[in-house]
């Protein structure tokens, strides 16, 4: 039998986000690629990348999102 390599996989090429709508509803831990993120913006292309999540996902489900109102990582305080 083969022996596992005990590798994990790690989940630092993803920040996690709490997702914040106009109706007052919230999702937490959404995952955004740490590439999306840096430079002089910092932050603020995270809410693009859920923003086109969302769209895609309300393409799908044939059911429209509420609109972002604002996105903080998950665990900032």
């Amino acid at each position: 039998m083969a022996k596992k390599s005990g590798r994990k996989i790690s989940n630092s090429s993803f920040v996690l986000f709490d997702v914040f709508y106009d109706d007052g509803s919230r999702s937490s831990n959404r995952k955004v690629p740490a590439s999306e993120l840096g430079g002089l913006d910092g932050d603020k292309p995270a809410e693009a990348y859920l923003e086109a999540q969302d769209r895609e996902i309300a393409e799908r489900s044939g059911r429209p999102k509420p609109t972002i109102e604002s996105v903080k990582r998950s665990g900032a305080k």
